[in-house]
């Protein structure tokens, strides 16, 4: 690739939310300039103030399903804007589905037209509710495309087919990650997934909704091995998709329960209802990442939790 500029220029769409900020930080770390957009519909500001002032990072305001002109050279783009929480794309489910769409189209626009490497964040709900377990990338998956939870599911599968056209047809240097439960600093108390959901109401001594009968598993990937292994993936000859997360597998019950343990809460456990189409297993097959990225979790759940939980103790 053509390099004019000393640093590479990354673009990160979504930029201020709890993935994409986290992004901006390492994208800098390894001496990229950054430029970071996003609409604030679902990111914060917060998660970016510590790099205002930051001479490498710029912020933009901006609804990437609109037209988006950057002037100067671009050679990575990191697609990340996107509702991702269900309690988000269940509000939102109109926008959910137009980043998928017209904001893919937009930015893959952006990229060919920069002649940049084009990365989409893509996600584990891509395989929806699995009939194969662990889910590997060569799995169609089991989507209902009508249900409550499709407008997130099909945006991002949607997304993915998009991007693979622009790299048959317009030969963009495309890659797809398909990014699974993760978890880390500068979530939402009131994200609703499950830990900060657990967290949240551990730290409040507020009882602890498991849904259904807790017994659904989910594979949880601390964000800095998520960050890094998406890295790794942008700078490697793989277009995937590839999975990225920590198969280290367990049920939400357990979750609740380590949560309830690590803060000494006196929550109980209560049970709810499971909402439509909630997949009832959820594990990656990480061998693609071993084999091409040389990558592979470092942080273990009873390592990362913590960590965590400092963090929403500072919110407090």
């Amino acid at each position: 690739m053509k390099k004019t500029n000393k640093k590479p220029v990354s673009v990160v769409t979504g930029g201020a939310g709890f993935l994409g900020s986290h992004l901006c930080d390492l994208l800098l770390a390894k001496g990229h300039d950054v430029i970071c957009l996003d609409n604030l519909i679902t990111g914060n500001v917060a998660n970016i103030e510590h790099l205002s002032g930051n001479p490498r990072f710029r912020f933009i305001k901006h609804d990437v399903t609109e037209y988006i002109y950057l002037p100067g050279e671009v050679n990575y783009i990191f697609h990340f804007a996107s509702p991702a929480s269900p309690i988000d794309y269940l509000e939102l489910p109109i926008q959910t589905l137009k980043v998928g769409a017209l904001g893919t189209h937009k930015v893959l626009g952006l990229a060919r037209a920069k002649k940049a490497v084009f990365l989409l964040a893509s996600t584990s709900e891509v395989y929806g509710d699995p009939v194969v377990h662990p889910q590997k990338e060569s799995y169609w998956g089991n989507v209902n495309p009508v249900g409550p939870r499709g407008v997130y599911d099909e945006a991002k599968r949607f997304a993915e087919a998009m991007t693979m056209a622009y790299h048959r047809y317009h030969g963009v240097d495309t890659k797809i990650v398909r990014i699974f439960n993760t978890y880390g600093p500068r979530m939402r108390p009131n994200d609703g997934r499950a830990v900060p959901e657990f967290i949240s109401q551990a730290l409040k001594r507020k009882p602890i909704t498991v849904f259904g009968d807790g017994r659904q598993t989910r594979s949880f990937c601390y964000v800095s091995d998520l960050i890094a292994g998406i890295y790794a993936l942008a700078m490697s000859k793989e277009t995937g998709p590839v999975n990225i997360g920590n198969p280290e597998e367990m049920t939400v019950l357990q979750l609740a329960q380590k949560i309830i343990a690590l803060t000494g809460s006196k929550s109980k456990v209560v049970f709810r209802p499971l909402p439509v189409d909630d997949p009832r297993i959820r594990q990656p097959d990480i061998s693609l990442a071993k084999k091409v990225l040389r990558w592979k979790p470092k942080v273990n759940i009873n390592r990362g939790l913590p960590l965590v939980l400092e963090y929403f103790k500072g919110l407090a």
